[in-house]
């Protein structure tokens, strides 16, 4: 659930990256942090074990407009791919309010996949949270290598719901933008029902803010 600053009317929105360990989930906030202008986000804060892979999250903080007199911020976080970190992982989901699921579209990384998607479910499970009820984006990353598991391979096993998909190559900024855009526009409209009652869609970002999201 967003989180509001009642002092100094800011409201907080979590959306979380989640994937098996080296999808690219750093990479999607790495671009999203180089790419907007420094006056709509804040630092870009990783924690990173010695081998350069997640260790706990990275957060991104990216300043939007308003929801009614709510200064809205969402708050870009990755959960550690790695099997071992399942409790880090499980802490990070906490009060998310829109997941991004990176999968790695390589054959052998298939697997992989499966069992990230389960810890997800497993996940969201053990808080009693309904998963259905949670805005949901798939990112198909790294289209741009060989020996891919084709697009439609990966609807049926990982997306049965047909939720938004984009085909992406995150380290060439591909499907960026446009997996953050999707999920932004399903994270709103809930979150302003939520804190104001009110059930018709709403832009979040002002007109500069998303003109600069659209333009790169």
């Amino acid at each position: 659930m967003a989180f509001i600053n009642y002092t100094t009317n800011n409201l907080s929105i979590k959306i979380v990256y989640y994937g098996p360990g080296l999808s690219g989930k750093t990479t999607n906030l790495r671009h999203i942090y180089k790419k907007l202008d420094p006056a709509c986000r804040g630092e870009l804060i990783s924690l990173e074990t010695t081998s350069e892979r997640t260790y706990f999250f990275d957060l991104l903080p990216i300043k939007a407009g308003y929801i009614g007199c709510f200064k809205v911020n969402f708050q870009l976080m990755t959960v550690p791919g790695q099997v071992y970190y399942e409790a880090s992982r499980k802490n990070v989901l906490v009060g998310t309010d829109g997941i991004v699921f990176v999968a790695d579209s390589q054959v052998p990384l298939l697997d992989a996949n499966l069992d990230s998607f389960e810890g997800l479910r497993r996940n969201f499970q053990d808080q009693k949270l309904d998963m259905n009820s949670v805005p949901l984006v798939f990112q198909y990353n790294k289209r741009d290598l060989d020996n891919l598991i084709p697009v439609e391979t990966l609807n049926n096993l990982l997306n049965p719901r047909r939720a938004p998909f984009f085909e992406a190559s995150a380290i060439n900024g591909r499907g960026v933008f446009e997996t953050l855009k999707e999920i932004v526009k399903l994270t709103v409209p809930p979150v302003r029902e939520k804190i104001m009652g009110e059930k018709e869609e709403a832009a979040v970002f002002s007109k500069d803010k998303k003109e600069e999201l659209e333009l790169i």
